[in-house]
């Protein structure tokens, strides 16, 4: 969340659930009567509010788990993946056409990937 700007003291609600609870969340918030992988709810005033909390990020365990097979990758992954995805979306990034995925999804990598690098340091 530093690396897209966010004060340190921001908050962030991380949920995770079936692809029944995010398909609900899905119909009810957004009017997609289907599951998918990953929602953003921005807090009012977000993004880069001066309000301590982001958001929240709500994630589908099932279709975070059938993807990472699609993927090659472990669940686990996935799920970090997906979370660093929703918070890009809390941070006023956006996917509406395939540039805009590639960039986001670029992004989201590389934060990954700076992740992985600060934890190999410890």
């Amino acid at each position: 969340m530093a690396a897209e700007g966010c004060p340190a003291e921001t908050e962030l609600s991380v949920a995770i659930g079936d692809d029944q609870w995010i398909q609900e969340l899905n119909r009810r918030y957004l009017g997609k009567d289907a599951p998918t992988d990953v929602l953003a709810f921005p807090q009012e005033g977000a993004p880069h509010s001066q309000e301590s909390l982001l958001g929240d990020v709500a994630i589908s365990e099932e279709t975070a788990a059938r993807q990472a097979g699609e993927r090659g990758r472990q669940a686990a992954e996935e799920v970090e993946l997906l979370l660093v995805h929703g918070i890009l979306h809390l941070t006023g990034w956006r996917d509406e056409t395939p540039s805009q995925r590639r960039a986001m999804m670029r992004r989201a990598e590389a934060l990954l990937r700076q992740v992985d690098r600060e934890m190999a340091k410890e």
